[in-house]
């Protein structure tokens, strides 16, 4: 049986559990409202507060060197955070499974303390890792943190199904009360003489420094962000959000992929505005919470239907002929399709590793509807240029745009890009800051296609496809496979 103990973690008195516990950080890189790692100081005398870098090399998947930078700068401000409080990061990089079974071994685990991942990778990981602590004896406590409500938390009345479409899922998730933020620790003891790696770098993976203009990371920039949102964007967003060239959205996806804040935080901040006297107000707040509604969405969907990152959702699609990469493609990523909104986005996308909304599902659309090129094929490229690239966001939206995804847009609906541009571009202003060759261009010839096929300017190309041509092609090779 264990020695009890007593400390304060907060303001308050806790009997201890364990001598030395790990909090293995994960995408949960804050300090402040973070379950795992707030009940393993709670219950432990000592914390080991460790990251496990991934140990590929070169080309990835799912990542890439903007979101590897972004990802390493957070980790330097947690690593600062935690120094503060009188604690160490600590580094290692490698297997998971492996790392940790070394630290168990070496440095006299009692519990392993982590917050669950939604996606299947690490659910992997985490049943092996629960194997493992089962053979050491080693108490295993993994911690809803990523969401409010989980995918078992969510679900029909009728038959404890999943949801297949999005509103009844929010009106279900909305009803369910939503937990409070947790305390931020005052002190942190790690264990001494445990040796850490130096904090990654790109070099780390193999990866050439990268030129995009980065938002700053960290759990203070994040808390930042979030209250000039409450101050300045949440009242408005129903009607700002959609854009592009005015900052109408919160920019917290980012912090939300890399946990510098938390869901509950964002959630308990905004909430108040929904009672606010003002109806735009409220309007704002509701729209902003929905927001949140349909990243659990996606990630419920993901755990439900782990298929969706190899096939189509809807059966009925799987199977369809997309066409294969080729020109056509490397001009759509480098934003020189001469369709001027789907361009501007493309190239903000790889200036700064952030895109509009609005303009990942023009572009997204354009890609499978007007290229019929492989949604999959978009959905890699995202993940890869993407700051907050989330594989069950990123994988619904493309889904979504695609006609082939969960409550996703009927695959009639087809985006026409001219009009996109003049319904939320009129004046050009978001175009021209990205596509500096058009800066001189009459705002009206932005949103039509040229009369004669020709490009708008000599440093820009023609547009490389006919819309209405190929809209009508997409109809009849959707209709032609569910036929």
């Amino acid at each position: 049986m264990r020695n009890l103990r007593y400390f304060y973690l907060t303001d308050k008195l806790y009997q201890m559990t364990y001598q030395r516990a790990i909090h293995w950080f994960r995408r949960d890189l804050r300090i402040a409202d973070n379950s795992g790692f707030y009940h393993a100081l709670r219950s432990s005398e000592e914390v080991v507060p460790l990251y496990i870098a991934s140990d590929w090399k070169g080309e990835h998947h799912w990542t890439g060197p903007a979101r590897q930078q972004f990802l390493c700068n957070c980790l330097e401000s947690l690593s600062k955070n935690i120094d503060h409080l009188g604690g160490q990061l600590i580094i290692r990089q490698g297997s998971a499974v492996e790392v940790l079974e070394e630290f168990i071994k070496e440095h006299k685990i009692d519990a392993l303390f982590f917050n669950r991942d939604p996606d299947p990778f690490g659910k992997k990981v985490e049943k092996q890792l629960q194997q493992l602590c089962s053979e050491f004896g080693v108490d295993f406590h993994g911690h809803k943190d990523v969401v409010m409500h989980d995918e078992s938390e969510v679900l029909t009345k009728s038959n404890d199904s999943p949801y297949r479409v999005f509103t009844p899922y929010k009106n279900a998730w909305l009803k369910l009360h939503k937990p409070k933020p947790l305390p931020k620790p005052r002190k942190i003891t790690t264990p001494k003489g445990i040796a850490s790696d130096s904090l990654p770098s790109l070099e780390t993976w193999g990866l050439e420094p990268t030129s995009c203009d980065l938002l700053e990371a960290g759990e203070k920039a994040a808390r930042e962000r979030l209250k000039n949102a409450v101050s300045n964007v949440i009242g408005n967003y129903h009607e700002t959000r959609d854009i592009p060239s005015v900052k109408g959205t919160s920019r917290l996806s980012q912090d939300l992929r890399f946990g510098t804040i938390s869901a509950r935080t964002v959630f308990h901040a905004v909430h108040p505005l929904t009672k606010d006297p003002s109806s735009i107000v409220r309007k704002g707040a509701e729209t902003y919470i929905s927001e949140l509604a349909w990243r659990e969405f996606y990630m419920a969907i993901l755990a439900h239907y782990p298929k969706v990152l190899e096939e189509e959702f809807n059966s009925d699609w799987v199977g369809l002929p997309w066409e294969k990469a080729g020109e056509s493609f490397e001009a759509w990523k480098n934003g020189k399709t001469g369709f001027p909104i789907v361009d501007a986005g493309m190239r903000q996308l790889k200036q700064t590793g952030f895109m509009h909304n609005r303009l990942r599902m023009i572009t997204a659309m354009f890609l499978t509807k007007d290229l019929h090129l492989d949604w999959r094929l978009g959905e890699r490229y995202f993940m890869q240029q993407l700051l907050d690239g989330e594989i069950a966001s990123n994988n619904g939206g493309w889904q979504w745009s695609a006609g082939t995804g969960a409550d996703a847009a009927p695959y009639f609906r087809i985006q026409n890009p001219w009009t996109q541009s003049k319904r939320f571009d009129p004046e050009g202003k978001y175009i021209k800051t990205w596509v500096p060759e058009l800066k001189d261009i009459d705002p009206k010839r932005l949103h039509e296609a040229p009369k004669d096929g020709n490009s708008l300017t000599k440093d820009y190309p023609a547009p490389i496809v006919d819309h209405n041509d190929e809209r009508k092609a997409t109809l009849e090779i959707f209709k032609a496979h569910k036929g």
